[in-house]
């Protein structure tokens, strides 16, 4: 935790069509903004500047939405704009999330070119019958040849996203897909149980008795036989949904793991910088809109941030919660020395008890030097966070 080095998130949220399990801050047929969104992404990067002045960048990461859809020449601006505006860390990883449906050899060798050194594909299923289930707008095929395409242009670290425990879905239909990943032989693998998030078409959809609702115990099953392939196949399992190969994790989550700062640009990105998380408005084009009014009012000597909202000083009790939280996503878990030394108390004296309850649950296991979760625990883990929350009105 010594480094004073930061993340750098880029929202672009723009998308061909939105799938029904959603609920990330994207818009479909707002496409014609993309050709001055990095214009507006640049503007918002200057403006803070003077807040990261003397802090290196360490990773950037360009999610959505789906960043695949700006041009090379767009991509190259911006990665030019950002490096002219922050100092990065020299072999600083450079990740951008892609659909299959929208790249191409060619786009990804641009990419190559420009500075990118990691890509995150939204595979989800190589069976096209879920794909169409889940909305998704490519099929298998064209999912592998998204793949072979990253490999022609170059990328040496590539992550490859699945949904598996979707209604009805049945063991071996995972395994399947699971399977021909493995033969794809990525160095790192997402791997996300389908959640109803609220206010989704999927929700909707459930609640009217369209669709059945994910099953938990399935899931389970699902997820523990994930477990037991990935280690066979020498996949390390270092974060709750996440598996790579040795020397391959992503930088840019871990940094969210370890409760360290990072700086989000773009409509609806959030940002834990300087002690305060706050986010940016959502609506792109409002967006747009008060980051131009918030670069003439700096040049008329204000200083308001317009296009920002939802600020909230994050308190010792809160920032012990999330670094107990996020840490315990990790299968390495919390290192308690290091613990210590951040906050000068120990894990024992915050939480002993409830943490010795969930040892004697089979839940948690303590090392002389980390505290984490057992792989059972990992499916459980949402009851041991409950109770890691700072009690109302501590904070």
């Amino acid at each position: 935790m010594t480094s004073d080095g930061i993340g750098l998130y880029l929202h672009i949220p723009f998308c061909t069509a939105k799938c029904g399990y959603c609920d990330f801050n994207s818009y479909a047929g707002h496409e014609h903004m993309i050709p001055t969104y990095g214009d507006t992404l640049l503007r918002d990067a200057s403006l803070w500047a003077e807040a990261v002045a003397g802090r290196e960048i360490e990773t950037l990461f360009l999610g959505g939405g789906t960043p695949s859809l700006t041009p090379v020449e767009q991509m190259d601006q911006i990665l030019n704009g950002l490096r002219q505006t922050f100092r990065f860390e020299p072999g600083a990883e450079i990740s951008l999330e892609a659909n299959p449906g929208s790249l191409s050899t060619e786009y990804l060798r641009g990419l190559r070119s420009v500075g990118f050194n990691r890509i995150s594909i939204g595979v989800q299923s190589f069976d096209d019958e879920e794909l169409v289930a889940l909305d998704r707008i490519h099929t298998g095929d064209q999912a592998r040849a998204a793949y072979a395409s990253a490999r022609d242009a170059g990328f040496e670290n590539v992550n490859l996203d699945f949904i598996y425990g979707l209604p009805e879905q049945p063991l071996d239909a995972w395994q399947r897909t699971l399977e021909q990943a493995l033969a794809l032989a990525p160095e790192h693998l997402s791997l996300y149980a389908l959640t109803v998030e609220d206010g989704t078409p999927l929700a909707r959809d459930v609640a009217r008795g369209r669709v059945s609702a994910p099953d938990p115990d399935m899931q389970a099953e699902h997820y523990e036989w994930t477990q037991e392939r990935l280690a066979r196949a020498g996949y390390e399992h270092y974060e709750i949904s996440n598996w790579a190969l040795p020397g391959r994790r992503c930088k840019h989550n871990l940094l969210y793991w370890q409760n360290r700062e990072y700086l989000g640009l773009g409509a609806g990105a959030h940002s834990f910088l300087n002690g305060v998380r706050f986010s940016t408005v959502l609506l792109p084009n409002r967006y747009a809109e008060l980051v131009d009014e918030t670069v003439a009012s700096r040049a008329e000597g204000g200083a308001a941030m317009l296009h920002v909202h939802g600020a909230e000083q994050i308190t010792p009790e809160l920032s012990i919660a999330d670094t107990l939280i996020l840490g315990l996503r990790l299968t390495d878990g919390i290192d308690t020395g290091a613990f210590e030394t951040r906050y000068g108390r120990s894990v024992d004296d915050l939480h002993g008890a409830v943490f010795e309850e969930f040892i004697g649950y089979g839940l948690l296991e303590c090392t002389p030097t980390h505290l984490r979760l057992t792989a059972r625990g990992r499916l459980l883990s949402n009851e041991l966070f409950q109770r890691l929350l700072p009690e109302p009105g501590t904070v």
